[in-house]
């Protein structure tokens, strides 16, 4: 059964006239009859009484040209939302970022595209790096903003913003009061580590490698704010970027005096998944924001 057999269908019926229907659908009486014999050969059942040339539904065509007419309102619903979330004005942008970022930089950059396309609509969701990652591998998001920059050649990168990391410590801490601090100074200090499921976590263990340090956690949590807090309460030190969401009460943030210990975000997508028109709009206002 094909779309173009149901619209001969609806408009015989409604005509109600084989010669005046072929006329509307400009196509040959012959090849009209013989679609809509075809179509009752399918269902089973005839659909019209005739009358010569003059055609009137019967009950079975009476109760298929309802839901026929039904199931085509709904493709055509269809149709329209999927213009109107594609469309670079009105469409829909899916998004999944890690949940530090939810505190400055995703709404900053949602606020400022709808100063410029108010009608635009976002689906935001947030997790960690693993949850963002599965997200996006599965086509459940558009694009994610996260920290941990891919190694595949299967996934594109925009780098957003670079920050340097800190050594966080106690504000009572023995090296509260220093200015900067050597990586290598926390040998011998309780260090609050990162799980797996944290993106910064894979850019801590690189900075590490190059600066030739390894340092053993003491706890391992599963995001950056929790990082923060178990500092503050005097539990360890770490490293973290300074950013909103972190900047807690009790922390005295020291400048790392080693190069290379940055924290990068950016918005990443995938090369083989589809970009609609409003997709690749925001992407190019992105790219230009920074």
């Amino acid at each position: 059964m094909e779309l173009t057999q149901l619209d001969y269908f609806l408009t015989v019926a409604r005509l109600q006239h084989m010669t005046k229907a072929s006329e509307v659908l400009s196509i040959t009486q012959p090849a009209l009859s013989q679609a809509i014999s075809k179509l009752e050969s399918e269902l089973g059942v005839p659909l019209f009484e005739r009358k010569g040339r003059n055609v009137q539904l019967n009950r079975f065509g009476r109760l298929f040209s309802e839901k026929v007419e039904r199931a085509l309102q709904e493709l055509e619903n269809g149709k329209q939302a999927i213009e109107e979330w594609s469309n670079p004005e009105t469409g829909l942008i899916s998004i999944v970022f890690l949940n530090i970022l939810g505190a400055d930089l995703v709404p900053m950059l949602v606020r400022n595209y709808l100063k410029m396309y108010p009608k635009i609509k976002f689906e935001l969701e947030q997790g960690n790096h693993a949850f963002i990652s599965t997200a996006l591998d599965q086509g459940k998001s558009d694009l994610i903003i996260t920290s941990s920059k891919p190694i595949s050649k299967d996934y594109e990168w925009l780098s957003l913003i670079t920050d340097s990391l800190y050594i966080i410590v106690p504000n009572d801490h023995k090296f509260a009061t220093k200015s900067s601090l050597s990586i290598h100074e926390l040998a011998n200090e309780n260090y609050i580590g990162l799980k797996k499921s944290c993106g910064l976590k894979a850019t801590l263990e690189s900075c590490f490698q190059q600066s030739g340090t390894e340092l053993s956690a003491s706890y391992e949590v599963e995001d950056l704010t929790t990082v923060a807090g178990f500092v503050a309460a005097g539990l360890g030190v770490s490293m973290l970027p300074k950013t909103p969401g972190l900047t807690l009460d009790g922390l005295v943030w020291l400048p790392i005096q080693e190069e290379g210990w940055n924290w990068e975000v950016g918005l990443q997508w995938r090369k083989d998944q589809y970009l609609s028109p409003a997709v690749k709009k925001f992407v190019d206002f992105v790219e230009n924001f920074f």
